[in-house]
C-alpha cells in the first residue's frame, strides 16, 4: 500500500490553521469564562483549561498526519535539532505558527465583539513566572518525545492532558509556546500577557525546550 506524503504547502497550511484554531480556543474560552464566572478567576481558569486541553486533543489528531501538529515554535525547534524536519521547512513552520496565532486571537475577538486590535495590560513578571515557563515547556517536550517513542497514537491525548494539568501546577498557567505568547500579548482579555512580560516567557520557554532535548537524548535513546 502506498503512503501519500503531504507536500510543504499542505504542511504549512496545516500548521498555520491549527495554530489559529488553537488561539481561537484559548482566547475565546478565556473571554467566555471571564464573562460567565462572575469575577471568580478560578472558575474562569477552569473553563479556559478544559477548552484548551480538549481542543488540543482534537487539533493534534486532525492535523498530526499532515504536519506533525507542532503548533509551537519550541516543538519545531526540537524537531529540527533532532533532524526530523529540515531547517527551511522549520523556519516556514515558525512563520505560519506565529501568523496563525495572531489570526486566531483576532478571530476570537470578532466572535465576542471585542475590538480586533488590542494590547494586553496583564503583567506576568518575575523570576517565578519565567521559571514556570521553563518547567512547563520542559514537561511538554518530554511528554511529546516520550509518548512518541512509547505510544505514538496516544500523543494527542497525552499533550492535551499535560497542558490541562500544567495550567494549574505552574504559576504562569503554562503558555509553553512562543507563538502563543506573542499572540496573547495582543488580547487584553483573561488570557492576555503584557508585551513587557513576553521576553521573559520566551527565554524560559527556550531554556526549557533545550533542557528537555538534552535529557531526552539520554533518557529515550534511539532504538536500533
Amino acid at each position: 500500500m502506498s503512503v501519500i506524503v503531504p507536500n510543504s504547502a499542505r504542511r504549512l497550511v496545516s500548521e498555520g490553521l491549527g495554530t489559529a484554531l488553537l488561539l481561537a480556543i484559548v482566547v475565546g474560552s478565556g473571554i467566555m469564562g471571564e464573562r460567565l464566572a462572575g469575577g471568580n478567576d478560578a472558575i474562569a481558569l477552569l473553563g479556559n483549561t478544559l477548552a484548551t486541553g480538549a481542543g488540543l486533543v482534537v487539533l493534534i489528531t486532525v492535523f498530526g498526519p499532515l504536519s506533525g501538529a507542532h503548533f509551537n515554535p519550541a516543538v519545531t525547534l526540537v524537531m529540527a535539532l533532532r533532524r526530523d524536519i529540515g531547517a527551511e521547512l522549520a523556519a516556514g513552520y515558525v512563520a505560519v505558527q506565529t501568523a496563525g496565532a495572531v489570526l486566531g486571537v483576532w478571530v476570537a475577538h470578532l466572535m465576542f465583539a471585542v475590538p480586533v486590535l488590542e494590547v494586553s495590560l496583564k503583567l506576568r513578571d518575575g523570576p517565578a513566572q519565567v521559571f514556570s515557563e521553563a518547567v512547563a515547556t520542559f514537561g511538554l517536550i518530554l511528554t511529546i518525545l516520550g509518548t512518541e517513542r512509547a505510544k505514538p497514537e496516544f500523543t494527542p491525548v497525552a499533550v492535551g492532558l499535560y497542558i490541562t494539568s500544567a495550567y494549574w501546577f505552574t504559576a504562569s498557567t503554562s503558555f509553553a509556546n512562543p507563538a502563543v505568547t506573542v499572540a496573547r500579548s495582543l488580547t487584553d482579555s483573561f488570557a492576555g500577557i503584557a508585551p513587557t512580560s513576553v521576553p521573559g516567557f520566551l527565554a524560559g520557554q527556550l531554556a526549557g525546550a533545550l533542557a528537555a532535548i538534552v535529557l531526552a537524548r539520554w533518557l529515550f535513546p534511539v532504538r536500533r
